[in-house]
């Protein structure tokens, strides 16, 4: 991959606060939670430069579609059954353009995006995943780590490319595994540095100091 650069966000960011903040649209299939912490945030100043625009769902009854508008955020279900994925992706993106969307933020999100839909947002598209990438990639990866037999799991933060959680790295946290630990009580765990790692990443991101050199986030000083 040839070297990128992001510039582009940081001089919204760690501008003056007249400057405008950069609009996040955040999509999500089910309760929320990332998405609950990321706002609660935002509102606590702790991610600044930055604003929830939209909250989208491919799921119509998704409970964290609730909790947005609860919280008088913009949120919209596109739901996707029976609906091409080329096409429902092209709905959503509808959505995103219409908000002024500038980066997307996954959030428990359980569909893998089309290639059309990453072309729209290139490396602005997060996600979170309950693994050390990429061990574990997919569905249930605190059950896959304890099956394995690991002593170490944890969280992944990053960009979002065609294959299943496969994208460049931006952070990471670790998380022991226990003895006696169930896929419950290890998720619990992991969730809980999730909801430390995600906001801290997408503002390392939305500053725009770092490089994407082939598969490697490299973090700029100045």
């Amino acid at each position: 991959m040839e070297q990128q650069v992001s510039e582009s966000a940081s001089q919204q960011v760690s501008g003056s606060d007249h400057r405008k903040r950069v609009r996040l649209g955040v999509l999500l299939s089910g309760r929320g939670s990332n998405f609950l912490n990321i706002a609660d945030c935002i509102e606590r100043g702790e991610l600044r430069g930055c604003e929830i625009a939209l909250v989208l769902s491919n799921v119509a009854d998704a409970p964290g579609l609730a909790a947005a508008r609860e919280r008088g955020f913009t949120a919209v279900a596109q739901p996707s059954p029976g609906v091409p994925r080329a096409e429902h992706d092209r709905a959503m993106l509808e959505h995103l353009r219409a908000h002024a969307v500038e980066y997307v933020i996954l959030a428990g999100y359980m569909r893998v995006l089309t290639p059309e839909f990453l072309q729209a947002f290139p490396q602005r598209v997060l996600n979170i995943h309950p693994s050390l990438l990429p061990s574990f990639p997919g569905l249930d990866a605190q059950r896959q780590a304890l099956e394995y037999g690991v002593k170490v799991a944890g969280c992944t933060v990053h960009f979002v490319d065609d294959a299943v959680d496969h994208g460049v790295v931006v952070m990471q946290r670790l998380v022991r595994v226990r003895e006696n630990d169930t896929v419950a009580r290890l998720s619990k765990r992991i969730l809980a540095q999730e909801h430390r790692l995600y906001p801290e990443a997408i503002a390392r991101v939305l500053s725009g100091r770092y490089e994407v050199r082939g598969r490697q986030y490299v973090p700029r000083l100045v």
